[in-house]
């Protein structure tokens, strides 16, 4: 009794660790953007940019976010996700510190692909330990990861330029601030890097392809990519839109500050919120109606900071999205190519947003024709939306279940994974039954395997004579239990 108390303890500590890794983690995912974004006019002029390179700085987010992040699930099988997740925030440290020291364009450039190929790495990987870790609870820690990440965000848009005027209007130390933050973010990953979970490569890898043939990876990519098009647009062209109506520059940074701001409490609720809903589609349209509303008032050239604000309302889609990735599957495996899969490509979806969106507004000299990118984005946003948000899991489409064909889940084992299986039951619920949990997963994992492989057809035969004898079906049971927890309650 004594060694099962401690046990659960262990697990306990190791689920708390988990957590606030994940959170220090989110802090830093977007500083090597927005940090950036606040001062561009000082680096591009004190590097020397040409109007060329200081465009491929704006734009290397996106492509970073695309390229890396669709590399992120080999490197995961090759190193595992704890330790690639402490390469990844030493990355984005490592990137940050050298632009910090760069004194001309090329070092900064290449200094910032490697801190941004650390935030693309970080942003696959979080959802896949939250849905690994905490299956169970995956909507509250995604609450805390989309929370902690648009706070930093916010953080590092609003510090940058108070830093750099205490410090004498000295940019380099502005931007090497942020350096440190990814510093303590990394602590509590090197000593959880040293229990990796099992790794299971043969049938992730067989899954990756069969992405390309679900319908439901698509919407998700879709969704998520037409969400951050809108997303990367606003930040980029709000502030213009505003001061061409009259709005001084102070104003419009405030207005935009607001606009970012808003993200935080929306990021606190519409996780918890989704996850209690099987269906999320009702979300998508509110958040698609917002959308619309908003540009539509935009383009009125009045009342603009209460449009801005129903837009920022609307941005709500983005958790949204982050949610979907967890409650769209049953295992961390298939967590894990979805979050790649949907980032990756829609991040190449959203990387022409604001290219396209400046050319029209050159060409027109105006907003009304741009404005038609953004009507038609959002209605991408939801007729993709309507589709990722039903109740269905990736497992469940024929020619899908490659990443998450769950023998990589059902083999995940609750010893190796230092606190994997603590997830749900150490964690949230220390006086439960964690030996009859993981037996519950195996029964769900195999379910799913048995389907796809066909093996299924012999077990229904058991299954009937189970039932017509009276025996309790228990692999059905194990299945329908395993899938009321993957969304959180």
């Amino acid at each position: 009794m004594g060694a099962a108390v401690l046990i659960r303890e262990r697990r306990g500590l190791m689920a708390w660790l988990i957590a606030a890794g994940i959170t220090l983690a989110a802090l830093n995912l977007r500083t090597a953007v927005t940090s950036v974004g606040t001062i561009l006019d000082q680096v591009s002029s004190g590097l020397g940019m040409s109007g060329a390179a200081t465009g491929l700085l704006t734009t290397l987010p996106v492509l970073s976010f695309a390229v890396f992040g669709a590399l992120t699930p080999a490197l995961s099988r090759r190193m595992g996700e704890h330790s690639l997740l402490l390469a990844a925030l030493v990355l984005l440290g490592a990137g940050q510190a050298a632009r910090s020291l760069a004194d001309s364009a090329v070092p900064f450039l290449a200094a910032s692909v490697v801190a941004l190929a650390g935030g693309a790495i970080g942003n696959v990987v979080i959802p896949t330990l939250i849905k690994r870790h905490f299956p169970r609870r995956s909507g509250a820690m995604t609450t805390v990861y989309s929370t902690a990440l648009a706070a930093g965000t916010m953080v590092a848009a609003a510090a940058t330029v108070p830093v750099q005027e205490a410090a004498g209007g000295n940019w380099h130390l502005a931007l090497g601030v942020w350096a440190a933050l990814a510093a303590v973010a990394a602590i509590p990953w090197l000593a959880l890097s040293r229990s990796e979970p099992e790794r299971r490569t043969t049938r992730a890898r067989a899954g990756e392809s069969g992405l390309l043939r679900s319908r439901l990876a698509w919407a998700v990519a879709g969704y998520f990519g037409s969400q951050s098009l809108i997303a990367y647009v606003m930040f980029g062209w709000l502030p213009l839109l505003l001061r061409d109506n009259g709005y001084t520059s102070g104003q419009a940074g405030l207005v935009l500050a607001v606009f970012t701001g808003i993200g935080i409490p929306i990021s606190l609720a519409v996780p918890v919120v989704a996850g209690r809903l099987p269906d999320q589609r009702p979300m998508v349209a509110v958040f698609a109606g917002l959308y619309a509303a908003g540009f539509a008032g935009l383009l009125t050239g009045h009342a603009l900071w209460l449009w801005s604000m129903l837009v920022a309302v609307g941005m709500g889609s983005f958790p949204l999205a982050l949610s979907m990735l967890a409650l769209r599957t049953r295992s961390a495996a298939a967590t894990a190519g979805l979050s790649a899969f949907g980032q990756s490509t829609g991040y190449l979806i959203a990387g022409a947003g604001p290219i396209t969106f400046g050319l029209l507004h050159q060409v027109s000299g105006g907003w009304a024709l741009p404005f038609g990118l953004l009507f038609a984005a959002t209605a991408a946003h939801l007729v993709t939306g309507w589709y990722a948000g039903a109740n269905r899991t990736l497992e469940d489409e024929d020619g899908a279940v490659h990443a998450g064909r769950a023998e990589g889940d059902a083999a995940e084992d609750p010893a190796g994974n230092a606190g994997g299986d603590a997830d749900g039951d150490a964690a949230g619920n220390a006086g439960g039954d964690a030996a009859g949990n993981a037996g519950g997963d195996d029964h769900a994992s195999r379910g799913v395997r048995d389907r796809v492989t066909g093996r299924s057809r012999a077990g229904k035969g058991v299954h009937r004579a189970r039932r017509g004898s009276g025996a309790a079906p228990a692999r059905p049971a194990a299945r329908h239990g395993r899938r009321r927890g993957a969304p959180s309650r």
